[in-house]
């Protein structure tokens, strides 16, 4: 089923331009957004093919089916509650069933997770940005050996920087465990004509191998040193590298550049939306209204543009998480909305909505 198919069988009861335009944020070359609640035909919804959600191939055009719709208003999901705020100039069409739909009647304390803990994930979001941004991974990938260390008198010293101090070659030094002790290795060197011990070397492959190697080592060698392995250091390493590069790869490349021109290094896409949320879930919490439309869009508008430092900005949605949380604990609001009653709605509403068609 698609969008289309929604349209042609007029299965929409309600369209919606949502997003940055709905808030009063957008700018000249933002996107057009588009969400809505649409009723899946009765042959379709009593059979095996429940569709909870159609989308476009963008996902910038979301509509969901009234059962989901429902789920997601008792969840309190910003998203879903957000269209029962929408404001007037946004609104594309609304079935006459569609309004006994209430944003008051579903606020509740939950708002408190979905819209305040939902902005402070994007906070953390927001600070791993900004040191990836600051503290890019070179593209050549460490070795294991860049986590070995080899003892020397009371300190250490990196393997690499100890072999070509002492002279010798990764290639003619074999290691063996030491017994009772993890990633501490007994380092022996072959300094036989031909190497006849026939060590194995420090690691299989410097570029892939993932730890060390052993050697058979023959009995009555001496080690010259030991080794140790850091290698919850190196699997931390692989995961930061991991992680870093995949952001690079699937980055928004329009908003990347965003970040990188006003200087400030932090997604300020993602800032606006940190405070747009808080300020939201303040205001539920102490009026008991959802208010979609923005009224402060200069301030949102000059976090977008960078206006503020990083720190400033982390600091102060800080603050507003606090006062959140406060304002919650006051509240007068249930502690989630009525499931009964709501039940009630979404059976009538679908009763009356097959009958009419």
């Amino acid at each position: 089923m698609t969008i289309a198919d929604l349209r042609v069988q007029n299965l929409i009861i309600f369209e919606a331009i949502s997003g940055s335009r709905a808030y009063g944020t957008h700018l000249p070359h933002s996107d057009t957004d588009v969400k809505g609640v649409f009723i899946l035909p009765e042959d379709h919804f009593f059979g095996l093919d429940y569709v909870p959600q159609v989308a476009n191939e963008t996902n910038d055009e979301v509509f969901y089916e009234l059962r989901r719709f429902v789920e997601l208003l008792l969840k309190n999901n910003p998203t879903v509650l957000e269209l029962l705020g929408t404001p007037a100039d946004c609104v594309v069409y609304q079935h006459p069933l569609f309004a006994e739909f209430q944003a008051r009647d579903f606020l509740s304390k939950l708002c408190r997770q979905s819209f305040a803990e939902y902005a402070v994930a994007q906070i953390r979001k927001a600070k791993g940005l900004n040191k990836k941004i600051n503290h890019p991974e070179p593209p050549a990938r460490k070795s294991v050996l860049d986590f070995c260390y080899v003892t020397v008198g009371a300190g250490a010293q990196p393997v690499t920087i100890w072999l070509a101090r002492q002279g010798y070659q990764a290639a003619q030094c074999g290691l063996a465990n030491v017994p009772h002790l993890t990633d501490l290795y007994a380092l022996f060197v072959d300094a036989t004509p031909g190497r006849a011990h026939g060590y194995r070397g420090l690691v299989r492959d410097p570029e892939t191998s993932q730890g060390v190697q052993l050697s058979a080592v023959p009995k009555g060698e001496v080690p010259v040193a030991y080794l140790s392995f850091n290698r919850n250091g190196y699997s931390t390493y692989c995961r930061v590298f991991r992680e870093y590069w995949e952001w690079v790869e699937k980055r928004n490349a329009e908003r990347y550049q965003n970040t990188v021109q006003h200087g400030k290094n932090y997604d300020a896409k993602n800032m606006l939306h940190v405070f747009r949320l808080l300020q939201m879930a303040e205001e539920i919490a102490v009026s008991g209204q959802l208010h979609v439309r923005r009224p402060n869009r200069e301030f949102l508008l000059q976090i977008r543009r960078g206006a503020f430092e990083y720190e400033e900005l982390v600091a102060e949605a800080e603050q507003l998480v606090v006062r959140v949380e406060a304002a919650f604990a006051r509240s007068v609001l249930p502690e989630a909305p009525d499931k009964d009653s709501t039940e009630k709605l979404l059976r009538r509403v679908r009763r009356v909505f097959y009958t009419s068609a």
